[in-house]
């Protein structure tokens, strides 16, 4: 994408030394299927018409994945229109009007309407495996809680109907789940699914699956999942962790159990790549609660998380190949 420079820009090219910002947002800007992604909104992406000319769909996506990439709010985001770095990463330019938030919004509400999210997770994915970064050969599973907001004091004066509250150790959550399938090689995110808190882990199984896996791993939480009715039919290994107070009684006695033992010890260094994608998301984004209502529009918004999540990995397995 070609940038115009106004006199208000050029302060930006003057400067000796790049930002994190600057230096992150030039590999995305050169590794993200900008194309291939736009395709799939165009269609339903208002056209020039008599009405107000909307903003450059490419303009719009990028400011969508910025939103994402540094969790802001959409005021937060029309303030940041205005730093120079994200201006000419979105194509803007100060001459002209820059987006507001609600033009921001009404974007998001375009993707929500259409579950376009989901079709740009699936378009990454697709993305990837023309590439032939997904192996296939194995798939985690694994959740984790999103917390929304438990206060009453809003306009309906209710917590989130749709939202519940779940146990995890001796605390307690309110909020949403996300559940997802990574290949087990790479540590991407093929499956995504959103639930309240709290359904339990086991039952989103067969919605985390492909199909082509020759095995599937996760916690002791799923113990058991290999005979669910759904799940039947599944012809791949289970390597399903024992509960922690089992392996705490092999380790009473390391010698007499040293195979049982090794044997956990290798399930969880598989199980570890399924951290990736949740690392990338809360700690690089920094979502890490749930601002929305209602789980369509937090199922949209994770599911862009996890496709934005994907490419972030493939930039850290490029830049770690290189050394």
């Amino acid at each position: 994408m070609s940038h115009q420079l106004t006199f208000a820009d050029s302060e930006f090219n003057n400067k000796r030394r790049k930002t994190r910002k600057e230096i992150f947002l030039s590999r995305m800007n050169e590794l993200m299927p900008w194309d291939q992604l736009e395709a799939v909104i165009e269609p339903f992406y208002p056209k020039p018409g008599n009405g107000r000319r909307p903003y450059p769909l490419s303009t719009m996506f990028r400011i969508h994945c910025m939103q994402h990439w540094y969790n802001m709010s959409d005021p937060a985001m029309e303030d940041a229109l205005y730093e120079t770095p994200v201006r000419l990463f979105a194509d803007l330019s100060l001459d002209n009007p820059i987006p507001d938030h609600t033009t921001i919004m009404n974007f998001r509400h375009l993707l929500e309407k259409h579950k376009l999210s989901r079709q740009l997770f699936k378009e990454v994915n697709r993305w990837l495996s023309d590439a032939g970064i997904y192996l296939k050969e194995g798939t985690i599973v694994d959740a984790t809680i999103i917390e929304a907001a438990s206060s009453t004091k809003n306009k309906t004066k209710e917590r989130d109907p749709e939202m519940h509250q779940t146990q995890k150790g001796k605390q307690w959550f309110f909020g949403l789940k996300a559940h997802i399938g990574v290949d087990a090689r790479t540590g991407l995110t093929h499956s995504v699914s959103t639930t309240a808190a709290n359904v339990h882990d086991i039952t989103e199984t067969a919605n985390l699956l492909h199909g082509e896996e020759c095995f599937v791993s996760a916690d002791s939480g799923y113990r058991g999942a290999q005979k669910r009715e759904e799940l039947k039919g599944v012809k791949a290994d289970w390597l399903i962790a024992e509960i922690p107070s089992k392996i705490r009684i092999l380790k009473k006695h390391p010698r007499k159990n040293k195979q049982p033992i090794q044997t956990e010890y290798i399930k969880a260094s598989i199980r570890a790549k399924v951290e990736h994608p949740f690392r990338i998301i809360k700690c690089q984004f920094g979502f890490r609660k749930a601002i929305y209502r209602g789980l369509a529009k937090n199922d949209s918004k994770l599911a862009m998380l996890f496709a934005l999540a994907n490419v972030f990995r493939v930039d850290q397995m490029i830049r770690a190949a290189r050394g």
